[in-house]
């Protein structure tokens, strides 16, 4: 019964608010797009942020601290 408890709180904390807003690493901006429309198809994923230039495949994601809480439970259990 243990087992399916600590099933339910993974799926629960697998809620899908959309997407995390992405920042440049270089300079936080959120002003960031993908390289070329083949990039997570045909391509490995390439930013570009609008606003310093940086280009990589390398972005920060924003984590709401509810998610941080739920992850941190759910590893403990």
């Amino acid at each position: 019964m243990g087992l399916l408890k600590n099933m339910r709180e993974v799926v629960r904390s697998f809620k899908h608010d959309g997407p995390s807003p992405k920042l440049c690493p270089r300079c936080t901006s959120p002003k960031l797009r993908l390289s070329s429309r083949f990039d997570m198809w045909l391509f490995p994923e390439q930013y570009i942020c609008e606003n310093c230039g940086y280009k990589g495949p390398i972005v920060l994601e924003l984590v709401k601290e509810e998610e941080k809480e739920e992850t941190k439970n759910v590893e403990k259990s």
